[in-house]
């Protein structure tokens, strides 16, 4: 598995990664994941590192079916507020910023130190995203479906996902080479633009996307590829989210990002010692 290169030193990827969730939205749809007070902003920041995640991904734009959009300015105003009190909480996390939004992510990374970018449309809503990646020089969090997602048009079910997925990451894969870009994780995209019987075709074939040749990062924390089929909600997602994150593990997912950081950390532990005998 490749390792990446976070700030000048090498995450091991050989080893899950677990990254944690830090919502600084009002509308996400798992509610408790909203986090907009400095005290929430603080203690959950501190939550997810003290549960032993190694990541803190953290967002002001909520992709969730039906939220409200929020200009460039206002995405920025809530990242400055939220990346200052993670920053005085915790001066050395590795952070992970998801957004879409190229002055955005110039703005985490030069002004906040953010390490990684986590982009939902896949450089499809800006163009700027790609050429402004291969200048910050940081790892860039590649996702299929996010720009349907956003513009609230699912795309209609392809013959072949797998195929669909793998001819998608291959050519912004080849265009960010081109740029320059070796730092690059592979997010397949569960929940955005897929049908749920789609989701889990995408679970049951995702080792065919190691012929990428990058990690592979699984989001699937309480989605509604688990609630709906239990007929169930977010807050009882929890155990659904834990089998799916196994299955992920065992398809050779390298990073889980999670709302629930302590019940995932857990997990990795025990597939770990499995993974030795």
């Amino acid at each position: 598995m490749p390792d990446i290169n976070v700030k000048g030193r090498l995450m091991d990827l050989s080893v899950p990664r677990v990254m944690g969730i830090l919502n600084l939205t009002p509308d996400s749809f798992y509610a408790d994941s909203r986090k907009e007070a400095e005290t929430d902003i603080a203690l959950r920041t501190r939550q997810i590192l003290d549960e032993g995640g190694d990541i803190i991904d953290v967002g002001a734009y909520s992709s969730r079916p039906g939220a409200d959009h929020i200009s460039t300015d206002e995405e920025m105003s809530r990242l400055r507020r939220g990346l200052s009190i993670i920053r005085r909480e915790a001066p050395e996390a590795v952070i992970s910023v998801d957004t879409f939004r190229a002055d955005v992510a110039r703005m985490c990374v030069e002004e906040y130190g953010a390490a990684i970018i986590n982009d939902i449309a896949g450089g499809e809503l800006d163009p700027q995203m790609f050429p402004t990646i291969a200048a910050l020089h940081v790892p860039y969090i590649l996702m299929h479906g996010g720009k349907e997602m956003i513009k609230a048009t699912p795309q209609a079910p392809v013959e072949d996902l797998m195929e669909e997925l793998t001819l998608f990451f291959s050519q912004r894969i080849n265009r960010l080479h081109h740029l320059g870009v070796c730092d690059i994780i592979v997010d397949p995209g569960f929940g955005f633009a897929k049908t749920l019987q789609q989701n889990y075709q995408l679970m049951a074939h995702m080792e065919e996307l190691h012929e990428l040749g990058k990690p592979l990062l699984v989001g699937i924390s309480r989605k509604s590829m688990i609630y709906r089929l239990l007929g169930t909600t977010p807050a009882e997602a929890l155990n659904g989210t834990t089998v799916l994150n196994t299955l992920a593990l065992q398809k050779g997912a390298a990073i889980l990002r999670v709302h629930d950081v302590k019940a995932c950390t857990e997990l990795v532990t025990i597939y770990n010692e499995y993974k030795k005998h």
